[in-house]
């Protein structure tokens, strides 16, 4: 798979494709569904398979820190639609230079003259250019009013869960309570975060607890709080542990950081990328009056991150024998519904804003 970056980039040999377009984020069954429609004409067409998505997505240029979270960063975006049979990926920077064209000009110089596209698959409520007045009709007006350089036009097919449409804002929601069960059936997979970890403070270390920090970007979260987690060490092998993921406001931060403590483990993962797999939410993120009260709660919060995974997996018997003979990978749950065993004290703020679907 190819990612183009702007119009610019586009070559002779892009031109000619079945084509969507979209913010894709999570790339959830529904996105699926709808790459399944791609691929169904691009077999017939014998051509490539085009996913336009925007950097930043229109919600967040326009609302900024109250856009909606992210589920995927963009990296994460191109590997899942890569992995659905996308042939190419064109990311248009939305700025004001695209947001300002008519909806005819967008047709005209994406994906007429960009694109060639001889195919096209989106919502009956799909909305763009200036002020949004294309749609749907318009599509298919100005698709067989070009004659043998337009393109056809259908409508995405609706996918649902237990007549529960699936969409980005209800995962955002499932996260936001913990579900991450749920959530994983309407992703197709166990939600899950990474990044490369970085030298930081060290705080962890003083107190017995080291941690993994990776950087996250300075966007609204998706997941905000102290989690039981899964993570997956290069190579494959997955551990256990605990992990915050916000501010840290008790010890300050520069930036949102996905902190992470992996239980029994020795090693050196600086400059190492890792895969985290939230299982179960345990607290939100609080400010505690000093360092002292915030040890005392990691203890709390190991503590039941070890009872989790010795419920889940019978972590002090079995779970240790499977680690024994290499077998981790199978024993561990990468996807939990939320704790229903102690009540939670603290409140997430993540998640809190309810949106339409904007995937």
């Amino acid at each position: 798979m190819e990612v183009i970056r702007g119009l610019h980039n586009l070559r002779e040999e892009h031109r000619g494709c079945v084509a969507t377009i979209g913010n894709f984020d999570g790339v959830h069954r529904g996105h699926q569904a709808i790459l399944d429609q791609c691929r169904e004409q691009a077999s017939k067409l014998r051509l490539p398979v085009t996913v336009v998505v925007f950097e930043p997505q229109p919600r967040e240029f326009f609302a900024g820190d109250q856009a909606p979270p992210r589920l995927t960063r963009l990296r994460e975006k191109v590997r899942l639609l890569g992995e659905s049979g996308v042939d190419y990926v064109l990311c248009l920077p939305f700025n004001e230079r695209l947001r300002s064209l008519t909806a005819v000009e967008f047709i005209d110089r994406v994906l007429v003259e960009g694109l060639g596209v001889r195919h096209l698959v989106v919502g009956d409520d799909f909305r763009f250019g200036c002020d949004r007045s294309g749609d749907f009709s318009l599509l298919a007006e100005e698709g067989e009013r070009r004659g043998h350089q337009g393109y056809g036009v259908e409508h995405t097919r609706t996918f649902a869960l237990d007549d529960e449409r699936v969409s980005s804002t209800r995962v955002r929601t499932l996260l936001a309570s913990g579900n991450f069960a749920q959530a994983a059936r309407m992703l197709g997979r166990p939600y899950r975060l990474g990044g490369r970890v970085v030298a930081d403070q060290q705080l962890g270390r003083t107190i017995g607890v080291p941690t993994a920090n990776l950087p996250l970007p300075r966007l609204p979260l998706a997941l905000r709080g102290v989690y039981a987690v899964v993570v997956e060490l290069p190579g494959g092998r997955r551990c256990p542990g605990v992990a915050n993921i916000g501010w840290r406001p008790t010890v300050g931060s520069d930036r949102p950081v996905l902190e992470v403590h992996l239980f029994d483990f020795d090693g050196d993962l600086y400059g190492e990328r890792l895969v985290v797999f939230p299982c179960a939410r345990l607290r939100g993120e609080v400010k505690f009056d000093d360092f002292a009260a915030l040890k005392q709660q990691i203890a709390a919060d190991q503590a039941r991150a070890r009872r989790y995974f010795a419920d889940e997996c019978q972590f002090t018997d079995e779970y240790q024998e499977a680690r024994e003979l290499g077998l981790t990978d199978d024993s561990l749950p990468l996807a939990s519904a939320p704790l229903a065993r102690e009540t939670v004290n603290f409140e997430s703020s993540a998640g809190r804003s309810a949106d339409h679907d904007d995937g």
